[in-house]
């Protein structure tokens, strides 16, 4: 059997009211497993330039990368501190790209054990009209994937 070295939470935009229930099911894996947890926020590239031109920074500077961005981030700086309490060894990252691909790609990159995502219930109707990007990711991920519903 595989060890739990290294777990991935996805947040997202959607999951700033749900994060707590995600990082519940974290816990409850990453701290008897002395694991480290990956922190990974996905911007799109029209949340990364919107996020930009709040900050009066222009995207092509290099003056806030998106890690530091992430760190800024509600939905990742929660976490972060509920972690960093529970003396559980983490990582932010923060990429801009598609969450479909760039989850999976970190995952892979990262040799994570097992992933991290919420999501909402839709019917079928809805993800084919709206997409899915936990379903993109449930199929597509080389690791275990947890996925916590929103309520």
């Amino acid at each position: 059997m595989k060890s739990l070295d290294n777990v991935l939470l996805a947040v997202g935009e959607n999951d700033r009211d749900h994060v707590e229930r995600l990082l519940d099911a974290v816990i409850a894996v990453a701290k008897p497993a002395d694991a480290t947890v990956y922190l990974l926020h996905v911007f799109t590239n029209d949340e990364y330039e919107q996020l930009m031109d709040d900050l009066d920074l222009d995207p092509t500077s290099g003056a806030l990368q998106p890690d530091e961005l992430a760190s800024r981030h509600d939905s990742v700086r929660t976490p972060a501190e509920k972690l960093s309490e529970l003396g559980i060894d983490y990582e932010i990252r923060g990429i801009v790209g598609n969450p479909d691909t760039e989850v999976v790609r970190i995952a892979e990159e990262l040799d994570i054990d097992q992933l991290f995502i919420g999501g909402a219930g839709r019917s079928p109707t809805g993800k084919a009209v709206f997409g899915d990007h936990a379903q993109q990711i449930l199929l597509n991920a080389n690791c275990p994937v947890t996925y916590i519903q929103r309520e």
